[in-house]
């Protein structure tokens, strides 16, 4: 890897429309950050950030005027005052311009005090040295590279390292972190594991209490970052060296370790776990190459859905792996006959999730309840494998699980870890048969997010009754029946068997069969 500029990436039109407008107001602006590091890992990068010798406001304000002399168009800028900083949209990109800044912290805040500074100290308070490299865009030596504490040498060797003392930086601001740990996941490929200096890994033991001052909100978007990364696994596990995973996800510590009595011991909860998180991110993005997996949108008018290929990772499909066994420790039992039970730790677990989303200050909507469905029945299908797989159970499983019944089966299968290879192989078989039978039942029944025909509004009109039990007793009957296959899905044959269990149960109609 060598320190020159990537083919292509300032050949862009606006970085010489930045380059000019910046000359014009007589700043200094440079390219930092992100995108320059990208520029020499050939990874493609639409955010882009410029910083300016002077404000960054008047420089977007001045590059928006040039763009919209040049190419006779609207440019908006968005300003955020009290950042100082503005953003505008040039073709897909998004560049956002701030001014140089020094910055310093009092303790028991992250928040900066900031006051303008030059390009070094603006590089100086950046997190780490791959993330501190510039790229000039003065007229004179124009691409040129600022790089300071050597980001392009820790770039080439796979390391993560601070351009102060680890202590300082992580002191100022205890986000960086985990951003340390997301960067070591998001960088990593099969060629190349970046790492986490040795300091800085003795420092983030020794400051761990640091992630107390930090607003949950900021944590769990570094969290959702690392799950959609090709191996989350590695995230999780230098939280928990590090001793963050603590004061982050304490639910996942008491996953750790093997008990054992009369030479009986488990499975390691932890470690499985891992292996399944990265089992549905490999597996679902084989999956959105093929553009098997789907995604659903209700309907703005009506009760339907709208269907679409899936085309980036599903953060709360990698939730629900990270939080699969989240209950088995609560439910762990010792029987002397069979050795160590996990019963009903699936509903277990479904219950702590809201908790869980909660206080990470996640969203408690349609995706939390998402996350909970998949933890609530994730072992529905394997225990199909167990048992005969009936119409009635995959109909029963199709009606529960809906629109989620893909992801469901996809985080069942990366739910089959053994050591014992003939164990895998032979519960990998029977899967395809559960998952062979949902397809013709699905095709024959359509029980995919059905609804009742008989409703209760149709109940109290056929009876002349008011709300009440009965109405919810008989719509559970005639549910119940067509799921377990004694009449077919139709209106004809439920309200057929409505009127029947109607009379038993005393009821009389006042409308006409």
């Amino acid at each position: 890897m060598s320190a020159t500029i990537t083919q292509g990436f300032l050949e862009s039109p606006i970085f010489g429309i930045v380059s000019d407008a910046a000359e014009r107001l007589g700043v200094r602006a440079f390219v930092i950050g992100g995108y320059v590091r990208d520029c020499f890992l050939g990874r493609r990068n639409d955010d882009i950030d410029i910083v300016v010798e002077g404000s960054g406001i008047e420089l977007a304000e001045a590059v928006a005027s040039y763009i919209e002399e040049k190419e006779h168009r609207h440019c908006n800028v968005s300003v955020f005052r009290t950042f100082g900083t503005a953003m505008l949209k040039w073709h897909g990109a998004e560049i956002e311009f701030v001014g140089a800044r020094k910055e310093s912290y009092r303790h028991d805040s992250r928040k900066p005090i900031v006051e303008d500074g030059t390009l070094e100290e603006d590089q100086l308070r950046r997190d780490f040295t791959i993330n501190a490299m510039a790229f000039s865009l003065q007229k004179s030596d124009y691409g040129a590279l600022v790089d300071p504490f050597g980001g392009i040498r820790d770039l080439a060797a796979g390391i993560i390292r601070t351009p102060l003392e680890p202590e300082q930086t992580y002191s100022d601001d205890p986000l960086r972190m985990l951003r340390a740990i997301r960067f070591a996941v998001k960088l990593s490929t099969p060629q190349m594991r970046f790492t986490i200096v040795p300091e800085s890994i003795k420092a983030m033991k020794a400051m761990k209490e640091r992630m107390t001052i930090l607003s949950q909100e900021r944590i769990a978007e570094e969290l959702n970052k690392i799950l959609v990364c090709p191996k989350p696994s590695m995230g999780f596990a230098l939280m928990d060296e590090t001793g963050l995973l603590e004061y982050i996800l304490p639910e996942l510590i008491k996953l750790k370790g093997i008990e054992s009595i009369d030479g009986k011991g488990h499975k390691e909860i932890f470690s499985h776990t891992l292996q399944v998180l990265d089992n549905v991110a490999s597996a679902e993005v084989a999956a959105i190459e093929e553009g098997t997996l789907k995604d659903y949108a209700p309907e703005e008018d009506g009760d339907g859905f709208i269907e679409s290929v899936r085309t980036a990772p599903n953060v709360w499909l990698r939730w629900a792996a990270l939080l699969h066994d989240i209950g088995k420790p609560v439910s762990k039992r010792f029987d002397p006959s069979v050795g160590w039970t996990f019963h009903g730790h699936e509903v277990v677990g479904g219950r702590m999730v809201p908790k869980i989303f909660g206080r990470l200050k996640m969203p408690l909507n349609e995706k939390m309840k998402y996350v909970q469905k998949l933890v609530t029945l994730h072992h529905r299908p394997v225990a199909l494998v167990d048992e005969e797989v009936t119409d009635s159970a995959v109909r029963r499983l199709l009606f529960d699980a809906g629109n989620e019944i893909d992801d469901l089966m996809l985080l069942c299968n990366a739910d089959i870890t053994s050591k014992n290879p003939v164990k895998v192989a032979r519960i990998k078989e029977n899967f395809e048969l559960v998952k062979r039978k949902l397809v013709e039942v699905e095709a024959k029944d359509a029980i995919r997010n059905w609804k009742n025909p008989i409703t209760g509004d149709y109940i109290m009109e056929v009876y002349g009754i008011p709300p009440c039990k009965e109405i919810g007793d008989l719509k559970e009957y005639v549910k119940n029946a067509i799921l377990d296959g004694q009449i077919g899905n139709t209106f004809e044959e439920a309200d057929a068997l409505m009127r029947v269990k109607a009379s038993e149960m005393g009821l009389k109609a006042v409308t006409a069969d």
